[in-house]
């Protein structure tokens, strides 16, 4: 489904080649002081136009539909909107019958009776991201102090990611990446065991961003090959604060106090000039796939900031759960 939250409750809609996207954020507190300009900083670092990103430049300016007053949330459901304006769908064609590999084109048709729209990837487009970033500048005002920074650490299996991003671009090719996120200045008691832990609830809003392939917390897979004395974390003060940080900030589900840390790996885009032998479903047979048109040769250059969107949301809505059970509380 297109809607995500408890309380903190995220619903995106729209088409990449569509008149709109847009978000509707229900379950935000009133008085909450927002205005268009609040979200210009992080819609520019999704926005497109640097090497490696798609030449699709999109305005991406935002409208309040509803939700605000006198610059101030109402406490009533707050739906944003971005009007597409530099669509190319004609670049599109070719995938209802010869569908990507790695892309939606194949499940979303079949799943939808050919009804889907695949015009820039229709709603399967990372374009409808802009509306979880959009819902994560309202997120990070919710849950402040804590503050959420997102890195690219990765890209194409290398740390020198300019060098990679700009072999891939002259291949024609595309490749992934891994970005890290670290909230700091965490409250101690967020999340609610058995079935709506911090690591879940974040893992469910990073799954849903495009191009996710995994997520790990704190030391995460190398937890396999450490002994139990090895990745403990042994507390040093009566604040909670740990000598290390292998559970990433979380015990039992639970945040601890320290800091959040997860990496999250992104896969290549899917839309890639190189030649791909693939089965041609009008034809029934197999054909060769050369994909056009404007595509990013490293999504994962512009997904940080959605990193960060997806854990403030998840946040909001764990801490506004939290109030809900124990009411306003201050640290233990």
């Amino acid at each position: 489904m297109n809607t995500f939250g408890t309380i903190f409750r995220v619903s995106v809609f729209g088409e990449s080649h569509g008149p709109a996207i847009g978000v509707t954020i229900d379950g935000c507190t009133p008085g909450i002081p927002l205005k268009a300009d609040d979200f210009t900083a992080d819609l520019l670092r999704r926005k497109s136009g640097k090497k490696g990103t798609t030449p699709r430049i999109e305005g991406d300016i935002p409208e309040i539909l509803s939700g605000i007053k006198d610059g101030f949330t109402t406490g009533a459901p707050i739906t944003i909107i971005t009007r597409n304006e530099t669509m190319r769908s004609s670049d599109y064609d070719n995938f209802a019958t010869v569908p990507r590999p790695g892309h939606a084109d194949f499940v979303s048709r079949r799943k939808y009776s050919g009804f889907s729209d695949n015009r820039g990837g229709g709603h399967f487009s990372g374009r409808i991201t802009w509306g979880l970033v959009a819902a994560g500048v309202i997120a990070k005002k919710i849950i402040s102090p804590i503050i959420i920074k997102s890195t690219l650490i990765e890209a194409g299996g290398s740390n020198s990611i300019e060098e990679a991003v700009e072999k891939a671009t002259a291949e024609g090719d595309s490749i992934g990446g891994i970005i890290e996120c670290r909230a700091e200045n965490m409250q101690i008691g967020l999340g609610e065991p058995f079935f709506y832990p911090v690591e879940a609830v974040i893992s469910h809003l990073v799954f849903s961003i495009p191009a996710t392939k995994g997520i790990e917390f704190g030391a995460g897979f190398a937890s396999a090959k450490m002994r139990g004395s090895e990745h403990n974390d042994p507390f040093i003060d009566e604040n909670g604060k740990t000598s290390s940080n292998n559970n990433g900030g979380i015990n039992g589900g639970i945040s601890n106090g320290n800091d959040l840390l997860f990496r999250v790996v992104v896969k290549p885009t899917s839309s890639t000039g190189v030649e791909q032998h693939t089965f041609d479903f009008n034809k029934g047979e197999i054909s060769t796939l050369k994909v056009t048109g404007r595509h990013d040769s490293c999504i994962a250059l512009r997904i940080p900031v959605i990193i960060e969107a997806a854990a403030a949301i998840a946040l909001a809505d764990l801490y506004l759960i939290d109030r809900g059970i124990n009411g306003v509380r201050g640290q233990d």
